[in-house]
């Protein structure tokens, strides 16, 4: 029996979108030896009262969906549990607890892996929890790659000081002076080489000498929208500088904004979960959410370690081990130091969908 503990302050869409998903999971993949069970839980204290009352020896739990709840999980360990969470917070992941999210490290080093030797990346990136994570990894990822990190930039939320980190990053006022500094030059001579030039010149408000070959762009949902298409408005050109994202892109809502045309990211194709999103819309009636291919992978995962007989020393051993992969939605996976990593590939924005450029 496997139980899945959900609190009742998580948002409810997605605490029913969680039960339903396994529901699927159990009736497609055809699980028969795996039994669920339900806790929902009213608060972290009530989760450690019903914690501390079960027999956990050789127990697994799926759960819970937020980081402050999954801080107490640790302290069960010694009595034989072990616990899927599905918290963000990465310094969570030890002993008996084993992270399923979607974790931007992962991310991040298939793109600097993909990145042409001795690029030039630049990073703009909100101020928020996900902007300063991505902030705060980046330079170790960057420092085990042939890619250097040359300049960043951030902006609130409210996107009110966007445009001036844009202009900054760009360094749009200095190549705006020297492109204007040139046309100066070529007024004052008569030759038709000049003349030529200077026409073609005026075509621009800037240079288009940048410091940078790509640009990382830390953001997803409304923001990212409103953002992309302030890059090429103050003349951070997507047709001279690589417009890159994270996973968090792995979404097909960014696919028919121009700014992100041509754009990569890491993910995997779209056609890999329709069936799953077109069977989930047709049962449920609802749309899936990009976050639910992690509970349907899970049950898979469980069900193949319970088949087997695998005892609870024996599952950490194997989960500890990174050359053991499992096939998912979201393509194969496996555990590092606890945490799930995905064999992700590079995706590129063209005319309303993200096909796949790496090998």
């Amino acid at each position: 029996n496997v139980t899945i503990i959900l609190s009742k302050k998580d948002n409810p869409e997605i605490v029913n979108q969680f039960i339903n998903i396994i529901e699927l999971a159990v009736y497609q993949k055809k699980i028969k030896n795996l039994s669920f069970s339900i806790k929902l839980y009213d608060d972290k204290v009530r989760l450690k009262e019903f914690l501390t009352t079960q027999d956990l020896a050789g127990q697994i739990f799926i759960g819970p969906l937020n980081s402050s709840d999954s801080m107490l999980l640790n302290k069960f360990c010694s009595k034989g549990a072990v616990f899927f969470s599905f918290s963000s917070n990465v310094d969570l992941a030890k002993d008996c607890v084993f992270l399923v999210n979607f974790f931007p490290e992962n991310e991040l080093k298939i793109i600097f892996d993909f990145f042409p030797n001795n690029s030039k990346i630049a990073l703009l990136y909100p101020e928020n929890v996900y902007g300063f994570r991505i902030n705060s990894i980046i330079d170790g990822i960057a420092d085990q790659s042939n890619s250097i990190i040359v300049n960043r930039a951030s902006y609130n939320t409210d996107l009110t000081n966007a445009p001036e980190a844009i202009k900054e990053l760009g360094k749009y006022e200095l190549r705006k002076y020297e492109l204007n500094r040139q046309k100066r030059i070529l007024a004052n001579k008569k030759d038709e080489e000049s003349k030529r030039r200077l026409i073609k010149l005026e075509k621009f408000k800037t240079t288009k000498d940048f410091d940078f070959t790509h640009i990382i762009i830390a953001d997803y949902g409304l923001r990212l929208l409103q953002v992309a298409p302030l890059l090429p408005y103050y003349d951070i050109d997507p047709n001279v500088v690589k417009f890159v994202g994270t996973g968090a892109w792995d979404d097909e809502v960014f696919y028919d904004e121009p700014s992100l045309s041509g754009s990569i990211y890491p993910g995997i194709e779209y056609n890999k979960r329709k069936q799953l999103n077109d069977d989930y819309k047709n049962l449920y009636e609802e749309r899936l959410l990009r976050t639910s291919t992690l509970p349907y992978d899970l049950v898979g995962l469980l069900d193949y370690l319970i088949n087997n007989n695998y005892s609870t020393s024996v599952l950490y051993k194997m989960l500890q081990k990174d050359n053991v992969k499992f096939a998912g939605i979201d393509g194969n996976f496996y555990f590092s130091k606890n945490k799930i990593e995905r064999d992700l590939q590079v995706l590129q924005i063209d005319r309303g969908q993200a096909k796949v450029i790496s090998k």
